[in-house]
């Protein structure tokens, strides 16, 4: 009974409510003997309600996850953390400024690495919008809250893009003299990032961290109602197959 509600609940919230509304109006059309308008009217907003379950956005994105397995045994002299948003004003335990949930999970993997592996991090993401946080600022003041000694930590404040990550990350390897990356970001936006790196003729190990699926896919009910997750979900890989493009063959 509780699954069946939840399904319920899934038409009676948007998006499943346009869907119910739209082929309403489909099915008036049809009546009105509007068949070819009724049709195409229909065929697009079922498009769209796949576009908007899990059953079609834990496939695409598992395909995207996949890329790339965390190595069991990583081996670099640097670990580099990519960005992913973060707020500048909101209370925090040991100031103000939190990493949104990606950069937040992101950064989890890549302190467990540090205190395994004993290597430094590169902080990488700058302050993308006026109302956005400074990333690599806000996620060293955290870093050094769980420990990590400040001497361990390097801050690449610039970037406002996967492209400039990897190029301002580039710039502080040589610097330094660093030569064997280990590269931690979200797993669907890990195929992207080693990308930018190979163009900057940096080649990483890929340490992907904050899934946003499981590898396996039982089949459920649910997973046919709409939700704004699964849509979310679909757009990013959509768009992180959009800027692999850009970024092979534009950039």
């Amino acid at each position: 009974m509780v699954y069946l509600l939840k399904f319920g609940a899934g038409w009676i919230l948007p998006p499943g409510i346009f869907f119910l509304a739209l082929w309403f109006v489909a099915w008036r059309l049809y009546k009105k003997r509007e068949k070819r308008l009724a049709g195409v009217l229909a065929a697009l907003v079922f498009v769209f309600y796949l576009a908007c379950t899990q059953f079609v956005s834990e496939r695409l994105m598992g395909a995207l996850e996949s890329a790339y397995e965390p190595p069991a045994n990583p081996q670099g002299d640097v670990i580099i953390m990519l960005g992913g948003g973060a707020y500048p004003d909101t209370p925090d335990v040991s100031g103000w400024g939190t990493l949104c949930s990606s950069p937040a999970n992101r950064l989890l993997t890549a302190v467990r690495l540090q205190r395994q592996l004993d290597l430094p991090i590169i902080l990488s993401g700058g302050q993308v919008y006026s109302d956005s946080g400074p990333e690599a600022v806000i996620a060293k003041r955290i870093l050094m809250d769980l420990g990590v000694p400040e001497d361990k930590i390097l801050v690449e404040g610039r970037s406002v893009n996967t492209t400039q990550n990897a190029q301002f990350s580039a710039e502080i390897m040589r610097e330094r003299g660093l030569t064997q990356p280990i590269l931690v970001t979200s797993a669907f936006h890990m195929r992207r990032s080693v990308l930018n790196f190979e163009k900057q003729g940096i080649e990483v190990t890929a340490y992907p961290a904050d899934y946003r699926t499981n590898t396996r896919h039982d089949f459920h009910y649910n997973k046919l109602k709409p939700s704004v997750g699964a849509l979310d979900d679909n757009v990013i890989v959509m768009q992180e197959v959009l800027r692999a493009f850009v970024t092979r063959y534009l950039e």
